[in-house]
């Protein structure tokens, strides 16, 4: 079944993704931003701002970034605790994943960065964090390869990747912690989101989501078919 499953997801969270996209920008109401003025000061309007179209592309990507970085730390939990192989390869294909979408976020957040203030990079807190993390992220492998030994490269990766996680919540939260951060909160309390803005929103979400769990098994499968073309290969040479 899973045989069928994953390639179904990878095409159903294509389908969401893009139909999520399409109804922020013909379904959706635009966010309204400066006001459009007379000569003698009388407000005429609000301009509209397009470059919030992105959140709908940028937030699904930003929050299956932060999932997937946990079970990171979940499969690193595992192998500590059990030295299984398995749960090695899952915290690094789990890793990948997530560098994919640390990627994506950064491109599209960097795009909204410029469109909405003006400047193409701002050290607030949130962006600041999320850096860290996309750093972080990008260490976990300079670690693996740079230890040849392949016990202690799993272990020392397995302990960077738990401790390296410990920056995602604080990414997503910090924008509650500092309330002077000038990064829009986004999911807080109250709403904030009108009826078809938040259905294009969690449409846009759950197809992220089927993309990246799709992703995640394509890459396990893969190595899954290497590790048994090595045995046969090493079985042969024997």
């Amino acid at each position: 079944m899973n045989k069928y499953l994953v390639p179904a997801l990878l095409v159903l969270g294509g389908l969401l993704t893009t139909a999520g996209f399409i109804m922020a920008f013909f379904f959706t109401p635009p966010v309204l931003g400066p006001a459009i003025t007379n000569e003698a000061g009388r407000i005429l309007g609000y301009q509209p701002l397009f470059s919030q179209k992105i959140f709908y592309f940028h937030v699904p990507v930003a929050i299956s970034s932060f999932l997937v970085f946990f079970f990171t730390a979940y499969y690193s939990v595992r192998f500590l605790m059990t030295k299984e192989k398995q749960f090695d390869t899952r915290a690094r294909i789990a890793t990948e994943v997530t560098l994919l979408f640390v990627i994506m976020t950064m491109a599209t957040g960097i795009l909204w960065t410029r469109f909405e203030w003006g400047r193409w990079w701002v050290w607030e807190p949130r962006l600041t964090t999320y850096f860290i993390m996309t750093l972080l992220v990008i260490a976990y492998f300079v670690l693996r390869n740079s230890i040849e030994d392949e016990e202690r490269r799993a272990t020392y990766a397995a302990v960077f990747g738990i401790i390296a996680f410990l920056d995602a919540p604080l990414s997503f939260a910090i924008t509650r912690i500092i309330p002077s951060s000038v990064h829009p909160v986004v999911l807080r309390s109250g709403g904030g989101l009108t009826g078809s803005q938040l259905a294009a929103f969690l449409i846009g979400l759950f197809g992220m989501l089927m993309i990246a769990y799709a992703i995640f098994q394509t890459r396990m499968r893969e190595e899954l078919v290497h590790d048994r073309l090595e045995a046969v290969k090493a079985a042969l040479e024997g």
